[in-house]
């Protein structure tokens, strides 16, 4: 029996339910029941039918999925992998900036923690943030932590006042403009797709920017045959599975991140070999109660 075929049937028999996203390795992808974007595994998590969740990601994720699933069990393939983003923003910094600002709504980008999120007034994906934002009645927005992805919702509402997070993705903020004009001499012909995470000089070089699954969409309905990405590489995997005969390059080879490459199929065999014995996600109910609303209210402004 193959270490696949061993996941697929432990899943059947410990009704498990494995989420991964993108950014995982292509193998994990395979196995999965769910794949997707930060935004379509949050949608996912509230809908999914079986007790226990296995998240193939990083820990804002995992907890998310038990935010929007207080009842279930959800586990982390690795519960070390972090986000270098989410670390840039606590709890304790939101509170002093609505004391300074009374009147912003806290839009907090869905990679932070849940306590960051118990202090936000609604949630936002890199897929639903320009559409979640334009709906809501506040003019002024304290958007957290991500400053490029606020820099891009803020280009597209002007009507909008924006006040920024100095958060980043550190591999995003690795995806450097020169290495992108040199990938642009080497594949003359390549569209650059980007994610809204990357840098606005870089952005101002992309023939397209938009989500993970935005990218994957665009590239499976374009016509062009080769395309540049800049965003972490473990998106390659779908965009080669759903276009085989098109061309993919990296900006560079800093795009990867080690804390989604944590997760891997020995560790998902394992987990769910000895169940039981593993570790939960287990938040504070205060915290749950309070950081459930601005998910939800992402859910119903997203529609």
């Amino acid at each position: 029996m193959t270490i696949s075929e061993k996941i697929n049937s432990l899943k059947q028999e410990k009704d498990v339910v494995i989420l991964a996203h993108y950014y995982v390795d292509g193998e994990v992808q395979e196995i999965a029941d769910y794949v997707g974007d930060s935004y379509a595994l949050a949608k996912k998590a509230a809908l999914v039918d079986k007790q226990n969740i296995l998240f193939a990601g990083v820990s804002f994720m995992g907890e998310s999925a038990k935010l929007l699933n207080p009842s279930k069990h959800v586990y982390m393939v690795d519960d070390t992998a972090g986000c270098g983003m989410a670390d840039m923003i606590n709890a304790e910094q939101v509170k002093a900036v609505r004391k300074q600002y009374p009147d912003a709504a806290v839009v907090c980008y869905v990679n932070s923690s849940a306590e960051v999120k118990a202090e936000s007034d609604v949630c936002v994906t890199s897929s639903n943030a320009v559409k979640v934002v334009s709906g809501m009645e506040q003019k002024q927005i304290y958007f957290i932590p991500d400053s490029h992805l606020a820099h891009f919702v803020a280009e597209s509402l002007p009507e909008k006042e924006f006040i920024y997070h100095d958060g980043y993705c550190p591999i995003h903020q690795m995806i450097d403009n020169e290495s992108l004009v040199r990938a642009k001499e080497k594949y003359p012909n390549a569209l650059v797709l980007s994610h809204p995470e990357c840098a606005e000089d870089i952005l101002k070089l992309s023939d397209f920017v938009g989500s993970t699954a935005d990218i994957i969409k665009f590239a499976r309905e374009d016509m062009a045959q080769e395309y540049i990405i800049a965003t972490e590489t473990g998106v390659f995997h779908q965009l080669k599975k759903e276009n085989p005969n098109k061309q993919f390059y990296p900006v560079n080879d800093c795009q990867i991140c080690m804390d989604m490459k944590k997760v891997t199929m020995e560790k998902i065999e394992s987990i769910l070999e000895n169940l039981e014995a593993q570790k939960e996600i287990i938040l504070d109910e205060n915290i749950m109660e309070q950081a459930k609303k601005p998910l939800e209210q992402m859910l119903v402004l997203a529609k």
